[in-house]
C-alpha cells in the first residue's frame, strides 16, 4: 500500500470525512535533512462532521491520533487544513 492510501485508510476510519485529498509533495523536498529519513511530506485537506465543536488544535491532534505510527514511520511533514462541512 503507498502512503496516501495509507492516509486515506487511517483518516478515513477515524473520521469519516466528507471529503479527502492527499497531496504528496515529498518530491519537493528532496535533500531536506527530514526526508533523509523516508518520511513523506504531504498535504492534507479534510471536510469531516467530526470536527464540529472542535478548535484547530483539538481537529489536527485528531488527525494526528488517527495517523498514530504512521506520523512517525512515514510521514515525515504533514500541512493540515481541516474543516466542517459548514465551514467548507
Amino acid at each position: 500500500m503507498n502512503r496516501i492510501d495509507l492516509i486515506r485508510e487511517k483518516l478515513s476510519a477515524a473520521l469519516s470525512p466528507e471529503s479527502l485529498e492527499i497531496i504528496d509533495r515529498s518530491h519537493e523536498h528532496a535533500g531536506h535533512e527530514g526526508a533523509k529519513s523516508g518520511g513523506g511530506h504531504f498535504d492534507v485537506i479534510i471536510i469531516a462532521e467530526a470536527f464540529k465543536d472542535m478548535g484547530t488544535i483539538q481537529r489536527h491532534r485528531a488527525i494526528y491520533d488517527a495517523l498514530g505510527e504512521t506520523m512517525k514511520t512515514e510521514i515525515h511533514a504533514l500541512s493540515i487544513r481541516a474543516y466542517t462541512p459548514e465551514e467548507f
